[in-house]
């Protein structure tokens, strides 16, 4: 699976063939179908493994009462995930890809599901009353969360070698994210 992902990741979702999958991984391509039908349905248990391994990080997070502190952990565990998994992100979040079918397994699923668990999480805290008050759309604070820290998160992974720009470590890009989104986010006072 691994050197499937990496091939994925390095030709593109286009790029690759079962033959190519095969030839990486000295298989024959009969091998290879007889546990996938296609290309489409072989990326796509890789996304879906790798999806849920995010959800199950997230759900370390499900006992924290409070949904902010558990919105701002969140944060920091999906910047530790992507992170600590550069190959699994890439592919998950930089890799174009044919959508996800709507009835895919344990879509929806909180447990399972690491964007409804982090949607859920900010529905809770607008009930609680915690955004500003112009903020209601629990799917527009969740993507505007999820697209600050995923912009840490790509930019480690494809820049950070890059002499260009004299980088700030990772821990302090990540916090000031984290606590300036929500800083702007949430009720003052």
């Amino acid at each position: 699976m691994d050197a499937a992902r990496e091939l994925f990741i390095e030709e593109g979702y286009e790029g690759v063939s079962m033959r190519k999958v095969a030839q990486k991984i000295e298989y024959s391509p009969t091998a290879i179908y007889v546990h996938f039908p296609d290309k489409e349905q072989l990326f796509l248990e890789l996304c879906h493994s790798d999806f849920r391994r995010l959800a199950a990080q997230f759900l370390k997070l499900a006992e924290i009462k409070d949904p902010v502190e558990r919105l701002r952990r969140i944060g920091y565990a999906y910047a530790d995930f992507g992170t600590k998994n550069p190959n699994h992100y890439r592919m998950m979040f930089m890799t174009a890809h044919p959508p996800v079918p709507d009835d895919m397994e344990g879509r929806g699923n909180p447990e399972e599901d690491a964007y409804a668990f982090l949607r859920e999480t900010v529905k809770e805290a607008v009930a609680a009353g915690a955004f500003r008050s112009d903020l209601t759309d629990a799917d527009l604070i969740s993507q505007t969360v999820w697209a600050g820290v995923h912009g840490v998160v790509s930019l480690q992974i494809a820049k950070c070698d890059d002499p260009w720009v004299p980088w700030r470590s990772l821990k302090k890009r990540t916090e000031l994210v984290v606590e300036g989104l929500l800083s702007g986010l949430l009720k003052k006072g």
